[in-house]
């Protein structure tokens, strides 16, 4: 997993993805391959999303 990527560009990766899967317009001999990346994007998105809620309840608390 590529850690220098933003979570805007893996959200957009995960929305793409979807859409591609929905119109079906995904190759089948991908479709494991592209299901593990969503996978690791999430997985990224939801540590992103915990350590920045993390890092705004220290500040919250600091100027408190």
């Amino acid at each position: 997993m590529d850690k220098n990527i933003s979570y805007n560009s893996a959200i957009e990766e995960i929305e793409q993805t979807l859409n591609e899967i929905e119109n079906k317009i995904i190759d089948i001999d991908l479709l494991t391959d592209k299901i593990k990346r969503v996978s690791e994007l999430l997985k990224y998105c939801k540590e992103k999303l915990r350590n920045t809620e993390e890092e705004v309840d220290k500040v919250i608390r600091s100027i408190e």
